[in-house]
């Protein structure tokens, strides 16, 4: 079930024995489990009642002893365990031994009076392995990543029912600002509702001031500014890099990446590749995808071939002591943007 349906299951009906919590999402992982511990304190249980395992420090059997132990003046037990590594391929050095087997007992029939939940906050399990096929037999609860329609429509009716609006520019920089995620925007739009006033707006001047930017996003604006063609624009970005301490040869490697993307995007766009499958076959977040096939849309692909050659040799040049990095930079902007207005 998706956090919001859990949500709703955990407050409002009878717990489950056994809980599997999936996806990195934090901040919807947050959430639930505020949910358990609100309902602990509705159901007037004992703190006695809670136990908490890390499986990198504590072995599956304290947690079986402790889930077949009877609660302690209430009706059930509430024990969180915590990295439970086993359910992935990944192996670990210096950790206790796993008893996966007598979990595989404990789940055939767990007690009624217990509620283990496991924090599975893993971009993959093993699903190969028993343990893991024997948990996600049992209520399994979803805090994945956001697409970005379900991201929107969340912060927006979030923002709305806080009885304040915002402008359609000022929430599509707040989304790239915040880079698509949900914890990272979650974080930041208190800040904007509270300059905002109740029955006020979120303008794109208070996104711009309130919301920091990080240097991945100073440089995506250097190379939308320079795939449009202005020179001047790009230059005074880079002059208030440089003027912030950034290093040169710091912003060619970022700016080096950013061109690989979408010379990376358009390439597999000519072969027929959509967006999720390009996401895919470069790993990165589908919303870093888009943003870029917005960009490549209307240049064609021995340009991009061309402007990633030269910041190539460019950073070659620098760090074999042939050119001064500043001017090599300088000269770069000027030769792409010319390029781009013939």
């Amino acid at each position: 079930m998706n956090t919001q349906e859990a949500l709703q299951q955990i407050r409002n009906a009878p717990l489950a024995p056994i809980y599997l919590v999936t996806g990195t999402e934090d901040f919807l992982t947050q959430e639930v489990r505020q949910a358990f511990f609100d309902r602990m304190k509705r159901d007037n249980l004992e703190e006695l009642n809670f136990m908490s395992f890390d499986m990198e420090e504590s072995g599956l059997g304290a947690v079986i002893d402790e889930a077949e132990t009877l609660p302690f003046f209430g009706d059930y037990r509430l024990i969180f365990v915590e990295n439970p590594y086993f359910l992935t391929g990944e192996k670990k050095t210096n950790t206790p031994e796993q008893d996966t087997d007598a979990l595989l007992d404990y789940l055939k029939q767990p007690l009624e009076t217990s509620v283990v939940v496991f924090w599975a906050s893993y971009s993959k399990l093993d699903a190969r392995k028993k343990i893991t096929k024997a948990l996600k037999k049992t209520t399994v609860i979803d805090a994945a990543p956001l697409q970005e329609k379900e991201l929107r429509n969340f912060l927006q009716r979030y923002i709305s029912n806080e009885n304040i609006k915002i402008s359609r520019e000022a929430f599509d920089l707040f989304l790239r600002l915040t880079d698509y995620d949900l914890s990272k925007a979650m974080n930041e739009v208190e800040k904007l509702l509270l300059l905002a006033g109740a029955g006020g707006t979120i303008t794109l001047q208070l996104v711009e001031d309130l919301v920091p930017k990080t240097l991945e996003h100073n440089i995506f604006e250097l190379t939308e500014q320079i795939l449009k063609g202005d020179t001047a624009k790009a230059y005074q970005t880079y002059e208030e890099l440089h003027l912030q301490g950034e290093e040169t040869i710091k912003l060619t490697a970022i700016l080096i990446g950013q061109i690989r993307l979408l010379l990376q995007t358009k390439i597999l766009q000519k072969i027929g590749y959509q967006q999720a499958n390009i996401a895919e076959t470069l790993g990165i977040h589908p919303y870093r995808v888009k943003l870029a096939m917005q960009q490549v849309a209307k240049f064609p692909l021995n340009l991009l071939v061309s402007m990633y050659d030269d910041l190539v040799e460019n950073d070659y040049e620098v760090k074999t002591g042939q050119a001064d990095k500043e001017l090599n930079f300088q000269l770069f902007i000027l030769k792409s943007t010319e390029q781009i207005k013939k």
